[in-house]
């Protein structure tokens, strides 16, 4: 599949990001991967669908393909891709309802206590759109998003694979948004990668490995079948390859989305989520020869705070700057910046106080 957004790996080491700030990729992706955990929390206490949280992390991604996280917070973003897909995913939501709960999550607050009417609020609101004007011409106008899921969907209905494999692969394919997955392959490529993981996780380390089931032709296929024994057909390991008859071009495709989301996994704070221990301890494809993307979360470089202003509207920066830092949730406020009046022609200086949540 052929689009505008679906980037070569190399394009990371090239995003505005690195290129013209002191981000390094590794220090992008960790904070993509915030900027998709806020975003998920957000649509979440909104009541989203899950397919409208999709459709924006993937808008996310490709925002920060053409523009730097020191211009635009993470945060605005996510909470801008949200507004816009309750419009175009037709499961609207207010503006002032959006801004709210976002207060709510920069803050740590309950919703209940955000006050609707609040000056914090409203100046939200219009960070909101403003970073929503600038979301559109990213975007180029052009909103649709496919996904994994639909994929893995089609895979599930075409072979009855055991319920857990099906719910691995589904919780693999939501956490493929908190990796630049979505602008680096097409969704078959993902879904696939997700699926063959899955099965991996749940056959056991002594089942077929993850080279074994993506080659581009059974491992066993030159050698002889012993006559008491028929070949396995449909071969189960290696099912999503054959069922979309995947070139070799595009099982390396696998193979390399295969290997960022055990680097994505391998990076993880194993304290903070135990869960994907088991995921850390399947070799990835030895065929993956990109380079590394991720490091620890733990050493990633995290500032304590940074402060910055927006220029007027219409210039080409207009939220705050990035921020990083902290382990996730973190417990004080970093990130403080200033917002713009929009009618006024100077900058009027305010202050969001933020909490790492993301």
């Amino acid at each position: 599949m052929q689009s505008q957004w679906v980037f070569p790996i190399s394009a990371l080491q090239l995003t505005p990001s690195v290129v013209t700030s002191s981000y390094t990729v590794a220090k992008e992706l960790y904070d993509r991967s915030r900027g998709v955990e806020f975003l998920f929390r957000l649509g979440s206490s909104l009541g989203l669908p899950t397919s409208a949280m999709f459709t924006a992390a993937t808008w996310f991604h490709r925002f920060f393909m053409r523009y730097s996280m020191e211009d635009y917070h993470r945060q605005d973003v996510a909470a801008s891709c949200i507004f816009l897909a309750t419009k175009t995913e037709e499961c609207g939501r207010k503006l002032r309802d959006v801004a709210r709960v976002c207060q709510a999550k920069i803050t740590g607050k309950d919703v209940s206590l955000i006050h609707s009417e609040s000056p914090e609020v409203d100046q939200l609101q219009n960070v909101i759109l403003l970073t929503e004007e600038v979301l559109l011409e990213a975007l180029c106008f052009d909103f649709v998003a496919p996904s994994p899921h639909a994929e893995l969907i089609d895979l599930f209905d075409a072979y009855q694979e055991d319920s857990r494999v099906c719910d691995y692969a589904w919780s693999i394919a939501h956490d493929s948004y908190r990796t630049p997955l979505c602008v680096l392959f097409p969704p078959r490529i993902i879904a696939s990668a997700c699926y063959v993981l899955a099965q991996r996780a749940i056959d056991g380390p002594h089942s077929a490995s993850l080279d074994a089931r993506i080659s581009a032709s059974p491992p066993s296929a030159s050698l002889p079948t012993p006559p008491s024994h028929k070949p396995a057909s449909p071969d189960a390991s290696r099912f999503a390859v054959e069922y979309y008859g995947f070139t070799e071009g595009d099982i390396a495709k696998v193979s390399d989305a295969l290997s960022i989301l055990l680097e994505y996994y391998s990076a993880q704070d194993m304290q903070n989520a135990p869960h994907v221990v088991p995921l850390t301890m399947i070799s990835p494809p030895t065929s993956s020869l990109r380079p590394t993307l991720y490091e620890p979360f733990s050493q990633v470089p995290q500032p304590l705070s940074h402060s910055a202003s927006i220029p007027p509207a219409g210039t080409s920066n207009r939220t705050p700057i990035s921020s990083y830092g902290g382990n996730t949730p973190a417990k004080t406020p970093l990130h403080v910046a200033e917002q713009p009046e929009r009618a006024i022609p100077e900058p009027v200086k305010k202050v969001i106080g933020r909490l790492d949540l993301s």
